[in-house]
């Protein structure tokens, strides 16, 4: 069932709770190997590393090297994940990149990320709803999925947000890092024509919904080199290429919607707060998570801290964090996983996957 209520767009099962015919099958990460810590930052603003770690959770973050673009980070989380799910890239029909940082206006980094893994049967397209932007890509290939339209869909998020990171912003120059995340979502049917078994952590899904209010449009933007303002010497010397957000609104609107977005999920699946494993959200700051987790009732400690070593890498944080959760033994069969996110637009978006026996 599909329906749409004022901000909301969701995809549920008439009966709650039940499996929406959507799986991801494999899923990768990539992180540069630059590493930028809180110490680093202490050298160029007006900061320090306990300042950092108490208003952010965050000790260092990771940087692109000079001549990597955001399609490079793209592939390099994307080829893990195929090989994960024991799928070629000629096999893919749909590749869906999320990203607020691409390699240049035209073409899509999908484009890119297509010719790079030779997923020449592929059409590709790319979302952009910031930090939300996996989610909205995932919400986007489940719809195709359940459709018809598509049976093997890769999506990545990928970001080179240090690109766009105003280093003599000591309130924002903090926050940012560069890496990217991939999942493979399939239906049932197409895995199981495969005779090579899939990873045995995969992932169903039960519950997907999006939400957007673009009346708060300007808490979180980068004001030129679009259409509006495009590139000038002005533009240039007013710093107006960087990103620039108002922190304490963002802080309030990120709490209540994901907040409110996730009490919706469960409402809708029949899930009580007590049945979620693990809440998996955007990667923001650890005083965000911690607030949304606290609103929706579950423990604390089950909400994935994984921003530390990563910071904040907007639509490549969720699938950057799922890979290390798998890696680090976190995840086991039947588990539910709460994902939520909240990004410029304003977006923000809430998932319900189970951990596949």
């Amino acid at each position: 069932m599909t329906t749409k209520t004022g901000r909301n767009t969701c995809l549920v099962n008439s009966t709650p709770g039940a499996p929406l015919g959507v799986n991801v099958v494999g899923y990768g990460y990539y992180l540069p190997n630059e590493v930028i810590t809180n110490h680093d930052l202490a050298g160029m603003v007006d900061t320090s590393d306990q300042w950092i770690l108490e208003r952010t959770g965050i000790r260092s973050r990771h940087r692109a090297a000079k001549e990597q673009a955001t399609s490079d980070l793209a592939i390099a989380a994307a080829l893990p994940a195929l090989e994960r799910a024991n799928i070629t890239p000629a096999e893919l029909d749909t590749i869906i990149v999320a990203t607020a940082t691409p390699d240049s206006p035209v073409p899509a980094v999908s484009c890119v990320v297509q010719a790079g893994l030779r997923a020449h049967n592929a059409a590709a397209m790319d979302v952009g709803a910031g930090c939300s932007g996996f989610l909205f890509a995932l919400h986007t290939a489940a719809c195709f999925v359940r459709a018809g339209a598509a049976h093997r869909v890769l999506v990545v998020g990928a970001e080179t947000l240090t690109r766009v990171t105003d280093y003599g912003d000591r309130r924002s120059c903090i926050l940012f890092g560069d890496g990217a995340g991939a999942a493979v979502v399939t239906s049932p049917e197409a895995g199981a024509e495969s005779t090579t078994p899939r990873s045995s952590d995969g992932l169903e899904l039960l519950y997907s919904a999006l939400g957007t209010d673009g009346e708060m449009a300007s808490l979180i933007e980068i004001p030129a080199g679009g259409s509006r303002s495009p590139a000038s010497e002005a533009t240039i010397r007013d710093r107006e290429h960087y990103l620039r957000l108002d922190g304490q609104a963002v802080f309030r609107q990120a709490v209540r919607r994901m907040a409110e977005a996730a009490r919706d999920a469960l409402d809708a699946t029949g899930l009580k707060a007590g049945d979620i494993d693990w809440i998996l959200p955007h990667q923001a700051n650890a005083r965000i998570v911690t607030a949304v987790a606290e609103q929706v009732g579950v423990p604390t400690e089950r909400a994935m801290l994984d921003m530390a070593e990563t910071g904040n890498t907007s639509a490549a944080s969720i699938p950057i964090t799922l890979g290390r959760a798998r890696e680090s033994g976190q995840l086991a069969a039947g588990q539910i996983i709460l994902m939520l996110a909240f990004g410029a637009g304003l977006t923000w978006a809430c998932q319900v996957w189970r951990v596949r026996e």
